[in-house]
């Protein structure tokens, strides 16, 4: 007999969301003004700001300032419901959604899982190389980086230690230029106060973008600038490059040259996640999900797809929305306010983005800013670029945290998480 999750009969239509990301529970948000029954699914029971992940992975803030549980974000809300699970199927015809703890109906459902690292096919690169896209991911990195500099002191001579310190970075999107900057402020300042014996002058730092240029989504000055931020921290950047395998020591690149890394981080894409049950033709490029202008799935009378997975063709947009945050909390705001207006019988309103611009930062002071109609750089769009995510938090107790963390170190820069903390499993081993 088949497992049915154990929630209330909905009084009213019921809205199932799967995915608490940046739509998820941007959506959650806008539902809740409303009359459904919300129903939220998360393999995670938190929240978490991925923009600021590489700052985990590079031991300047704490894993839980910037992750928020989502019980907590929707306390004592009525016609709220939460339960940890993974989707693993959906039946469009019996209007049900399948997952590791039961199933469950719904009357609309929406799409919001996210996407996930894209290896294009290698099965090798996706077995050895680090990924950042969840908390886990950065406290893995952190502890592999660490990790490597403790090994490196085991060895006498320099070749054996090169390995340990060097570092490959794929991608030169925000991603791998925020990691890049960070990890370069981490060898100036930080590293040979920590590993005394060790000569970090000989630490490598790459880059490898396999186009034309780094923060491609930017204009035109600001990867220039971004670049010449890099080059000026000691960032081995290489465009039209591409890595093709990686063996957990050997980076075997494009022009047949083979790099000694113990560590290689990837950043070069995204695919979005699949899930059974769905129509091949409703899947576009990069397994993203083809909706029409309301972001209803193309095929489908009462499935949605909002944020990164989904793939919404427009005369401006021919290739689909860019895959950043403000894209998908805007879809997540607007598709609230359609729900309403199906409810009370008026017709959606289709979806138009409206752009506010793109940031990256570099380092301390070193960040640009492309905004409508306006770009700039260094400490004002460094400035811009905080106050921003701050705000963006979630939570005013994390806001704070964070705030502290970021005062500080901006005049010491000596930050204190620089924990090598692995889980220890029931039978003893790490």
């Amino acid at each position: 007999m088949k497992q049915i999750i154990n929630i209330p009969p909905a009084a009213t239509k019921r809205v199932v969301i799967v995915g608490g990301g940046f739509a998820g529970t941007e959506l959650v948000k806008g539902l809740l003004k409303t009359s459904y029954q919300i129903v939220l699914f998360d393999k995670n029971n938190f929240y978490q700001f991925q923009p600021l992940l590489y700052q985990v992975a590079m031991s300047g803030l704490e894993p839980s300032a910037i992750s928020f549980p989502l019980r907590r974000i929707f306390r004592h809300k009525k016609r709220f419901f939460f339960r940890m699970a993974e989707v693993t199927n959906i039946n469009p015809k019996q209007n049900e959604v399948e997952t590791n703890i039961g199933s469950l109906s719904y009357d609309y459902l929406v799409l919001s899982g996210g996407v996930t690292t894209n290896f294009f096919g290698n099965k090798e690169l996706e077995k050895k190389a680090f990924t950042m896209k969840s908390v886990s991911d950065a406290i893995f990195i952190r502890n592999a980086i660490l990790e490597n500099y403790e090994r490196a002191l085991d060895y006498e001579t320099d070749e054996e230690r090169q390995p340990f310190l060097n570092l490959v970075i794929v991608g030169g999107g925000p991603a791998g230029v925020e990691l890049a900057g960070s990890l370069a402020e981490m060898k100036k300042f930080i590293l040979p106060k920590d590993y005394p014996e060790l000569d970090f002058n000989k630490m490598k730092v790459y880059i490898f973008e396999a186009g034309p240029k780094i923060l491609s989504n930017m204009r035109e000055n600001s990867s220039t600038t971004a670049l010449k931020y890099l080059k000026k921290l000691g960032i081995d950047v290489q465009t039209g490059i591409a890595v093709q395998d990686y063996d957990g020591e050997n980076v075997k690149l494009s022009t047949g040259e083979i790099l000694k890394s113990k560590m290689m981080i990837w950043t070069a894409g995204v695919t979005a996640k699949r899930t059974r049950g769905m129509d091949e033709k409703m899947f576009g490029p990069g397994g993203r999900i083809l909706t029409d202008r309301i972001n209803k799935v193309q095929g489908a009378d009462n499935i949605f797809a909002i944020g990164d997975i989904s793939l919404m063709q427009t005369e401006k947009f021919p290739k689909g929305h860019p895959q950043v945050a403000q894209v998908a909390m805007q879809q997540a705001r607007h598709l609230a306010k359609n729900f309403s207006k199906i409810a009370k019988g008026k017709q959606p309103v289709p979806f138009k983005y409206i752009d506010k611009g793109m940031m990256a930062t570099v380092g301390r002071n070193l960040a640009i800013a492309d905004l409508p109609g306006v770009s700039f750089k260094g400490f004002f769009a460094w400035l811009l670029w905080s106050v921003v995510h701050l705000i963006s938090i979630m939570g005013s107790k994390n806001k704070v945290f964070v705030f502290l963390d970021w005062a500080t170190n901006y005049y010491v820069y000596d930050p204190s998480l620089r924990l090598l903390i692995k889980p220890k499993l029931r039978n003893g081993e790490a």
